[in-house]
């Protein structure tokens, strides 16, 4: 199986920054994630469509004028990838908060399950 993962990824981040309101970001969700997604990190076990919606708005009330960004080079075989991120302020553009997630990819290109770790916090 050959999976686009920078389709894949490109749609991941869509979803975790889609700030227009909350029809664009359930659209967007939809979109990277499978109906039966199952994201796991240390602050969130969430599965399906409604609850990463609820995940991600809850992110953006927690963190306005952030945007979620690839960091360097997506690694990926089969239909797993794995990836660095950064939380990022337009602001200044300081980035408190990193980590790397670990996705599988459906034959669609849609996320069906992820398992996030966090690197870098605030204070931490």
């Amino acid at each position: 199986m050959s999976v686009d993962f920078r389709t894949s990824l490109q749609n991941y981040f869509a979803a975790w920054n889609a700030t227009t309101g909350p029809d664009d970001l359930a659209k967007a969700v939809a979109v990277a994630f499978t109906e039966d997604t199952a994201y796991t990190d240390p602050v969130a076990d969430v599965r399906g469509h409604a609850e990463v919606t609820e995940m991600i708005a809850g992110a953006h009330t927690q963190f306005p004028g952030f945007e979620f960004r690839l960091a360097g080079e997506p690694d990926g075989h089969h239909d797993i990838v794995r990836f660095h991120w950064e939380l990022v302020s337009l602001t200044d553009g300081s980035a408190p908060i990193a980590g790397f997630d670990v996705a599988t990819v459906a034959t669609d290109g849609r996320v069906s399950s992820l398992k996030g770790f966090l690197d870098r916090l605030p204070g931490a």
